[in-house]
């Protein structure tokens, strides 16, 4: 299959093909070869990326400003504040001005109802490629970096693995649903049977749900729902536990954090990880609310492998940069 990535945008992983999605990561793993033998690869020399975060980061901003550096560019870390957004400029004046200016514009805005049809309004206007770096719908260089970790765990063929997306335990605040809708969406499309497991007040967007269910029709798998997070995890080879938002019931964070409170023993322990396979791993995207979401026995046990997952974050926004900004004229 033919395919130009020069230009393409990276706003959600269904917005590429699975051959795609594969180039993305045989492209991640060479570059992650060339850093670990310390052999350059100025793919984008003398290139500039403009990100632009609404919301506070670690690994995102620096895995794509130390990629860029990486890659021989030059990553602008720019937020509202330093810019005339602050001031009310509309996203399509903001699209055309870094177009001029530069060769990627990468976003981070995760505002409910919002994040997303920024992304987009920007892509719309922009004539560089578009990074999603989270909204209120998708993480998906978070998603591939995920992917990525289970592919060097288990091999290409996830057939017949079971993957664990559920709902945890957090009292710190009302986090996006971004991440596990972009892990439902991915990971069937990969092989792999999905289990999703909620309490009854923490469901997800109708139509990524419906999207969801559509990709693991269209690969052969199973996608599954619960509200039981032990039945969820029997078996399970990989186990992805993370809190988010009653968002679709509430958009106030104290009604929402009042509902999570009902469910406190939705925590990942060393129980909960001995009804998974022998096998299994632990994923999160970080940060983990430690002694909440999960306990520090399984965060920093044998099973877990959050450290390769954040470290993956750097070679797949590289591969992303480098295909999307370089790549052929």
């Amino acid at each position: 299959m033919h395919s130009l990535y020069r230009g393409k945008d990276f706003i959600s992983t269904q917005d590429w093909t699975l051959e795609e999605l594969w180039m993305l990561l045989d492209v991640a793993w060479e570059l992650k070869r060339k850093f670990a033998l310390g052999i350059p690869h100025r793919l984008l020399q003398d290139k500039t990326l403009f990100m632009m975060f609404f919301e506070q980061s670690t690994r995102t901003r620096n895995s794509f400003e130390a990629g860029m550096t990486q890659l021989g560019g030059h990553a602008h870390d720019l937020t509202p504040d330093k810019m005339q957004i602050s001031h009310g400029e509309e996203a399509r004046d903001t699209a055309k001005v870094l177009s001029r200016f530069g060769h990627g514009i990468a976003i981070r805005n995760c505002f409910i109802d919002e994040g997303n049809k920024y992304i987009n309004e920007v892509a719309e206007h922009a004539h560089v490629p578009v990074i999603n770096l989270q909204c209120d719908v998708y993480h998906p260089t978070q998603i591939a970096a995920d992917i990525m970790t289970v592919v060097e765990r288990f091999g290409r063929n996830l057939r017949g693995r079971k993957c664990v997306v559920s709902w945890a335990y957090a009292p710190s605040y009302m986090k996006p649903m971004s991440v596990p809708q972009s892990l439902i969406l991915l990971m069937p499309r990969f092989g792999m049977d999905v289990v999703l497991a909620h309490p009854p007040e923490f469901d997800l967007m109708p139509h990524i749900m419906k999207q969801a269910e559509e990709n693991a029709k269209e690969a052969g798998v199973k996608f599954e729902v619960t509200d039981d997070m032990d039945a969820a995890f029997e078996g399970a080879h990989v186990v992805y536990p993370k809190s988010w938002g009653a968002l679709m019931r509430t958009r106030k964070a104290e009604e929402s954090m009042a509902m999570a409170k009902k469910y406190t023993d939705w925590i990942c322990d060393e129980r909960r990880m001995g009804l998974a396979a022998s096998d299994a791993i632990y994923m999160h995207c970080l940060p983990a609310d430690r002694g909440y979401e999960v306990t520090d026995a399984v965060i920093d046990g044998k099973q877990s492998v959050v450290w390769d997952e954040a470290e993956n974050r750097l070679h797949v926004a590289k591969a992303i940069m480098a295909l999307t900004m370089g790549g052929r004229p």
